[in-house]
């Protein structure tokens, strides 16, 4: 079994960041807590038409870092989630044991280098 404590401490800390950048373009979807949604960038000039096309242009933007930034946040759940159940470290597909140069690399890997692209 992995010592975690230093890949916990790792994970706590970048899930600390992600949530700080995830509040900068989103929210948490007040009907489920564990998503986010995209905020509109806001001009404060919205009833001319083209500061409209520049908001919706900045929600799109915000959309898709949201997403990028939601998926590394659930990558990071899951690991934090693995340290607690005793299944960090664990190949998600073969059940070996991920290399500690991977976790090294990814803390948040769930899989082995054989299985990086499952």
């Amino acid at each position: 079994m992995k010592d975690t404590t230093a890949y916990k401490s790792v994970l706590e800390a970048e899930k600390i960041r992600l949530e700080e950048e995830l509040s900068t373009v989103g929210r948490r979807n007040p009907s489920n807590p564990a998503d986010w949604e995209a905020l509109p960038s806001e001009t404060g000039l919205e009833a001319d038409p083209s500061d409209t096309a520049d908001q919706i242009d900045g929600y799109e933007t915000n959309t898709a870092i949201l997403k990028d930034l939601e998926t590394r946040y659930n990558e990071v759940l899951g690991a934090l989630t693995r340290i607690e159940t005793g299944t960090y470290g664990i190949c998600s597909v073969s059940g070996e044991e991920i290399e500690d140069d991977r976790l090294a690399a990814d803390p948040a890997a769930n899989t082995c280098k054989a299985h990086l692209t499952s």
